[in-house]
């Protein structure tokens, strides 16, 4: 159980870290202690505290201690990032956080830079390379892509080339100028403007496209000529505009700068819809010089050793000298965690915007096997996400290599067999949200089994009652393929419709890639839904009150208070996406980013609202006693109560509470919602709409994040689909939740070159003894409280 409440005073050689009075989120002013140089697991059911334990409190203490001892500059930062809510913490050691954050995205980024294997290749090209006769050594830069001495110059590195066409720029040349004809032009005033320079500069802006001369044409779209010329803007009916000096801008050029120099991801997306990528015709895609093309080692360039799945790269790295013999047992050792961790099919070359959060994280844990750090504890986010049951095996013998090593390994996880796995076991509960954020046991896991309350105990030891379901019979089949992507080979797969179908396989089997090649023309399916695990939004300013639409009608409702018509406050006071009602400060944002120079930037609460996003006089105005952001503070399941005779409110905190969504806060910021939560929120919307006609749901591990608890209300929703005449199919590794399909399609039966081919199909029970199937013994195992 939790500690005492009693002050502790440590003394040097305690071996416990020690907090008290945590009170991050929804921790009720947690007292507890957890040993050194354990392997410890924090769990509890969705949204309990564990997280805002562990992370909120625990890493969030050693980050703020850490930038207190590095510069007065990062000291005066702390009162702008803010230190965690708590009374205090003794015996913490540093701290490293390895969370499935996803990287930016950027094309640069691979496999090989973030784990250094690119470092260590360039050198072994570098030094032990075979040159072309007569060639200079090339120093290790030349083999980068990412530096000014080895990217191609054609293509500065990238490896493709982005192309536009007169098709893209114009897509529909019926269109006049003035009626919009150039589409990659930007909108409102920016665009207005370069039709008015066209118009001053003599070329008809009324006359439809197809009909203007070729010559004309590719002037106006191609140009690299910027000339000035002087603009008499038409004059409107309530405004006079005085003439300027206006600089033309060509469709192509603007298009080009957008894509390569905006920060606006939104802008950048615009202009990619524009343009056609091609491999570079001068690199081929290797996005090298010519001169470390020529450079090979044991037959290959290094930009064909960089796209071998990393379990190859090892056997080809055939050492012929001493100096090579040192850098290929420095490259292999590189190379042998992240084989551990079942990585192995990844290649050097592969980009890490492809990957997912657990693969990321993966890598950097395989990274830190090898960083030699001592006397740290490592928090983990859901280090097992993503990973099949052969798979977490190997995480776990990585992370006693961690705690081995002399560190302490906290590790933030629902997946049963890390539980039982581990040393050390904080469970948080009783249940999410306020009706969490209280310590139910911390000790060993065997004397978890005592706490009555836990849910973490009834599923670990057996205590949750098995459904016997029957198997449900199918409509029809959808027949997908054949498939060549990817590892995939002419693989054809057929889905059974009006069924619930799990597709299994170890990580990189070829799962998503083939449940990626169901389209949108299905015979005998009205509608196809794909939910992702993609954010809701990037910013604080997006959060689920405003992608839900909750948002519109709560907005009605303070603007419907004769409070808010007496000051003739319209709908539009209550948005904190606009000017009027909002904090002007933080832009409605509630929050103001942190440049931290040194680290990467963080949000902090707004210094003038507070975090409350709106003005002073906004929030006078209340609706049952509560104003617009205390509202946005309720949770799910306490606004649910709120707006009980509100139905269009209602109706929609109805379907996130019956996805387990009840502990999330409305104005909650997208920027602090995980990939499950996320996908847990895009399916509750789709479950709102409304099920017409016969639709197609896709999942990409839908329990990713979820506690065993949580994964039976959420299958219970799916299902609930399966039984109103839909069909649902769903990437897991869950065999909990793969046992209680209604067929299986199992891939393997490896990852990468290894897998990519259909190993079985049938019932759980049927591929439950497949030959061969990697998945097959860890199904069984669940399956006889399964089988009627």
């Amino acid at each position: 159980m939790a500690g005492p409440r009693e002050p502790y005073k440590a003394g040097p050689h305690d071996p416990y870290v020690r907090v008290r009075g945590a009170r991050e989120h929804n921790l009720k002013g947690v007292d507890v202690d957890i040993p050194r140089d354990v392997l410890a697991v924090f769990t509890g059911v969705s949204g309990s505290g564990n997280s805002s334990l562990a992370f909120g409190t625990i890493y969030a203490e050693a980050q703020r201690r850490y930038f207190e001892s590095v510069a007065p500059y990062a000291r005066r930062l702390i009162h702008q990032v803010g230190a965690p809510k708590v009374g205090e913490i003794t015996g913490l050691p540093p701290a490293v956080s390895l969370q499935q954050r996803r990287s930016a995205p950027t094309s640069r980024s691979s496999v090989g830079t973030v784990t250094n294997l690119s470092n260590s290749l360039r050198m072994l090209f570098s030094r032990a390379g075979d040159y072309p006769p007569g060639a200079e050594r090339l120093d290790s830069d030349a083999f980068s892509p990412n530096t000014a001495a080895g990217a191609c110059p054609e293509c500065h590195g990238l490896g493709q080339v982005h192309r536009t066409t007169e098709e893209l720029l114009v897509p529909d040349p019926s269109l006049s100028i003035r009626d919009g004809a150039i589409a990659a032009w930007p909108g409102a005033w920016q665009g207005k403007n370069l039709r008015d320079i066209l118009d001053a500069l003599g070329h008809d802006v009324d006359r439809p496209w197809r009909e203007l001369p070729a010559e004309e044409r590719q002037w106006i779209l191609f140009t690299d000529e910027q000339p000035v010329v002087t603009v008499h803007p038409v004059r409107d009916a309530d405004r006079i505009q005085r003439p300027y000096q206006g600089t033309y801008m060509s469709a192509h050029r603007y298009v080009m700068k957008t894509f390569s120099d905006s920060k606006s991801p939104t802008l950048r997306a615009k202009a990619e819809r524009f343009l056609s990528s091609a491999p570079c015709p001068v690199c081929h895609g290797s996005r090298l010089r010519p001169e470390a093309m020529a450079v090979t080692f044991a037959g290959r360039t290094i930009a064909e050793l960089a796209a071998l799945p990393v379990k190859d790269l090892a056997s080809a790295l055939d050492a012929t000298s001493e100096a090579a013999r040192v850098l290929t047992e420095d490259l292999n050792s590189r190379i042998a965690p992240i084989l551990e961790l079942g990585l192995g099919y990844l290649s050097l070359d592969r980009p890490t915007p492809t990957l997912s959060a657990g693969e990321l994280q993966r890598l950097r844990l395989a990274t830190q096997l090898r960083s030699g750090l001592f006397g740290v504890v490592y928090v983990l986010d859901e280090p097992s996400a993503g990973l099949h049951p052969a798979d977490t095996e190997a995480l776990l013998t990585v992370l006693e290599r961690l705690k081995a090593a002399g560190n302490s390994v906290f590790v933030v996880e629902h997946h049963l067999d890390v539980v039982r796995g581990a040393d050390w076991v904080v469970d948080v509960g009783p249940r999410a949200g306020e009706h969490g954020g209280e310590v139910l046991h911390s000790g060993p896991v065997a004397e978890l089994a005592s706490v009555a309350e836990s849910a973490t105990a009834h599923h670990l030891f057996g205590r949750a009652p098995a459904e016997v379901r029957q198997v449900r019979a199918a409509r029809g089949q959808l027949k997908v393929g054949p498939v060549t992507r990817h590892n995939l080979h002419g693989v054809v797969a057929e889905f059974p419709l009006g069924v619930f179908t799990a597709v299994t396989g170890v990580s990189g089997s070829g799962k998503s890639t083939l449940i990626g090649e169901i389209g949108e023309d299905l015979a005998g399916v009205e509608r196809l839904v794909s939910v992702d695990q993609k954010p809701i939004g990037r910013t604080p300013r997006s959060n689920l009150a405003t992608y839900t639409g909750l948002f519109d009608v709560v907005r009605k409702v303070f603007a419907a208070t004769d409070e808010a018509r007496e000051r003739g406050y319209g709908v539009g006071r209550f948005s904190f996406n606009v000017a009027g009602g909002r904090c002007e400060t933080c832009q409605g944002e509630g929050f103001v980013s942190v440049e931290l120079l040194f680290l990467p930037s963080t949000y902090a609460p707004c210094p003038d609202c507070g975090g409350a996003r709106y003005n002073p006089e906004t929030l006078e105005v209340t609706y049952r006693e509560r104003n617009i952001a205390q509202v946005l503070d309720l949770t799910v399941e306490s606004a649910a109560d709120f707006f009980a005779d509100t139905p269009a409110v209602a109706r929609a905190l109805a379907t996130l509470l019956d996805v387990g969504l009840g502990y999330l806060r409305l104005g909650q910021p997208a920027t602090e919602l995980s990939g499950g939560e996320a996908q847990r929120i895009k399916l509750a919307g789709e479950l709102q709409r409304g099920r017409r006609g016969h639709t197609l749901y896709l999942l990409d591990e839908p329990t990713t994040g979820l506690h065993p608890a949580d994964v039976e209300v959420l299958m219970r929703q799916l299902h609930g689909l399966v039984d109103a005449g839909h069909t649902v199919i769903v990437v897991e590794h869950d065999m909990t939740v793969v046992a209680d399909a209604d067929w299986v399609i199992d891939l393997g039966p490896g990852g990468g070159d290894a897998g990519g081919r259909i190993v079985a199909a049938g019932t759980p029970v049927e591929v439950a003894r497949a030959k061969g199937s990697a998945t097959a013994p860890y199904l069984g195992r669940v399956l006889p409280s399964r089988e009627a």
